[in-house]
């Protein structure tokens, strides 16, 4: 029993370092030539949204387009968590918590 608590309290500890090194890391996306750009972290949080002057008149384009950068930014996200999931163990993490739910 010490022994599952043990590995579940080493599973919790690399989680939180996954997470940790995933916030530092960001993706851009952008939609109207640039116009309209926003900043997503690797946790999936809105670092910054930013719109060109020249468009915030127009409500309707500016929803389109903030719509369009924030699915790009999110394409760009899942690919990069993706690698980066596999360059730190991630995978790993996943597959421990499956073996260690058989026993």
């Amino acid at each position: 029993m010490f022994n599952k608590l043990k590995q579940i309290k080493d599973i919790r500890q690399k989680a939180k370092n996954i997470q940790s090194t995933l916030a530092g890391e960001r993706v851009e996306g952008s939609a109207g030539w640039g116009k309209v750009k926003i900043t997503l972290d690797g946790n999936q949080k809105v670092v910054s949204i930013n719109f060109d002057p020249e468009i915030v008149g127009d409500k309707a384009k500016l929803e389109g387009l903030t719509k369009e950068a924030f699915n790009d930014a999110m394409d760009k996200l899942q690919k990069m968590l993706a690698s980066k999931m596999k360059d730190l163990g991630g995978m790993d993490l996943a597959q421990e918590m499956q073996e260690m739910m058989k026993k």
